[in-house]
């Protein structure tokens, strides 16, 4: 009986072994491969890919270029801003904070954060430290963001403490996902006043300093040697081009990291390894229970029933999406600002970790999606479905039909008699709730407005129809150029007005529909 058992352990283990050795097939060889075909397809100046199996590193390596005005390589040590990658390290900080003793992830927020304010008493009352992180706060995509968005405004922690009351909720409380940063930049505040310490200084210390990552910091003020960091790059005005690299305000918590694979591998290390890191496993950041907090499914969101994959559920946990692919649990985050586009995958039952970094958008998107589902088809043993190509093709109709739409709209403004606008009608300062006010004014003959929190969102307002008409802000790192639509009172004098962005495929980040400007002078 002994010798049976032997067996079939021995039999087990052999067939473990095999499956292990089927799963490792993919080689550095062929990553290398797959990427440089990727390079050739996207217009991205550089990229970093990293892949960490069965507890190593199997790729680690640079691509393309840092910047196309020095032209300098990118390489495994490049720092790039990992954008909303950074909202894992910021559920790690807090269950570190929970092992301490020092919160719950049930504690309400206004136990800690007095001033907080939510858009009713109920909410504001039961608002507890695990919604912060899972946007399930029941407010719009990306409500609020144009209170850091684009950088350079002066909202403070006190303006985002106090302007949630005034948000208008689309959904009931806890009942549906909608992405959000705000109340990650909350959560950042909530670390910094049970630390004592901010943000950036506690991630610092307390995670990237245990794991090694020497090279990674939590905020761009933070990089001290600028030699080995990439610069930002567009692609959304045409040809490719150095834009201004992002700088996050009020804090890091929502995307502030800039980081490299190198030290990112340690990160999937650490999350594969379910807290544990060091020589043989011998040291642990955060336990196995607060682990799998992270890892379970908070949020309910839409399935993506696909049958390639045979997927099921979709959800968020703390930080991370959570689904599933031919019966593997997927763990993954993407970030994105402008000019730095990143992705994170975990595949935890094969013990895998994939990390792209890239420095251009928005084709950097359609890298670092093709790249990691291309890795991930050849560890599920699937046939090659050609994915840089498909994405390439798709990124290139989106490209086209944006730009198809967005012509549309300015040849029809350069139809317009622009000097046959009553000017006088329109010119005023507006005021919205949270976003403060807005000037329309006479310019050397040509209306303009100005955002007086927002410094670059001003420019040029052109006659579009009736009461609408199209503005080009100076600011254009991004797509975000927008419609004014303003309304009459019986005099005919404008009295308020509303914002619209112009590109059917602006980021969510640029929330114009949400402001309501009322005139108040």
């Amino acid at each position: 009986m002994r010798d049976k058992k032997r067996k079939a352990t021995l039999f087990l283990f052999l067939i473990t072994c095999c499956i292990s050795q089927i799963q490792a097939q993919v080689t550095s060889q062929q990553i290398d491969s797959i990427v440089n075909y990727a390079m050739s397809k996207f217009n991205v100046a550089g990229c970093a890919v990293a892949v960490v199996k069965d507890g190593n590193i199997l790729h680690e390596k640079g691509y393309g270029i840092k910047s196309i005005e020095t032209k300098a390589p990118v390489n495994e040590h490049t720092n790039f801003a990992i954008a909303s990658n950074s909202k894992a390290f910021t559920t790690v900080a807090l269950a570190i904070l929970v092992e301490e003793g020092k919160i719950n992830w049930t504690d309400k927020v206004k136990d800690h954060i007095p001033e907080f304010t939510m858009y009713n008493d109920y909410v504001e009352d039961n608002f507890n430290i695990v919604d912060l992180v899972t946007h399930r706060s029941g407010l719009g995509l990306g409500m609020g963001d144009l209170m850091f968005f684009p950088h350079g405004s002066d909202f403070t922690i006190d303006d985002l403490l106090a302007n949630f009351q005034h948000f208008k909720p689309e959904s009931a409380f806890r009942t549906k996902w909608d992405y959000d940063n705000l109340l990650y930049l909350v959560a950042g505040e909530l670390i910094a006043r049970k630390s004592a310490m901010t943000w950036e200084a506690f991630v610092e210390s307390r995670i990237f300093e245990a794991l090694g990552m020497d090279n990674t910091v939590g905020s761009l003020t933070s990089v001290k040697d600028t030699s080995n960091l990439s610069a930002s790059h567009s692609t959304e005005k045409g040809d490719i081009r150095i834009i201004p690299t992002f700088e996050e305000m009020i804090n890091g918590a929502a995307g502030g990291i800039f980081s490299n694979v190198n030290d990112l591998s340690q990160w999937l290390l650490l999350q594969l390894n379910k807290g544990k890191y060091g020589e043989n496993l011998n040291k642990q950041l955060f336990t196995t229970s607060n682990h799998s907090e992270m890892w379970k499914m908070h949020t309910v969101m839409d399935a993506n029933p696909n049958p390639r994959y045979n997927s099921h559920f979709s959800g968020y946990g703390l930080g991370w999406f959570l689904s599933d692919e031919k019966g593997n649990m997927k763990v993954e985050h993407t970030g994105g600002l402008p000019g730095m586009l990143s992705q994170t995958i975990l595949i935890p039952d094969m013990n895998l970790g994939i990390v792209i970094l890239t420095n251009t958008s928005n084709d950097g998107a359609g890298l670092f999606s093709s790249v990691s589902q291309t890795i991930l088809d050849m560890y599920y043993k699937l046939d090659d479905y050609q994915w840089i190509d498909k994405y390439a093709a798709y990124m290139a109709s989106q490209k086209s039909g944006d730009d198809a739409a967005t012509k549309k709209v300015w040849e029809t403004v350069s139809n317009m008699d622009q000097d046959a606008v009553e000017k006088s009608k329109y010119i005023g300062v507006y005021q919205d709730v949270w976003f403060g006010k807005i000037e329309i004014f006479n310019k050397d003959n040509q209306l303009w407005i100005k955002c007086h929190r927002s410094p670059l969102l001003n420019g040029p307002l052109k006659h579009y129809k009736d009461e609408t008409f199209a503005i080009k802000w100076e600011y254009q790192d991004m797509n975000a150029d927008a419609f004014a639509m303003f309304t009459l009172d019986d005099n005919g004098k404008a009295n308020g007005f509303t914002l619209k962005g112009i590109s059917p495929n602006i980021d969510f980040s640029f929330d114009f529909e949400d402001l309501n400007l009322k005139r108040v002078d």
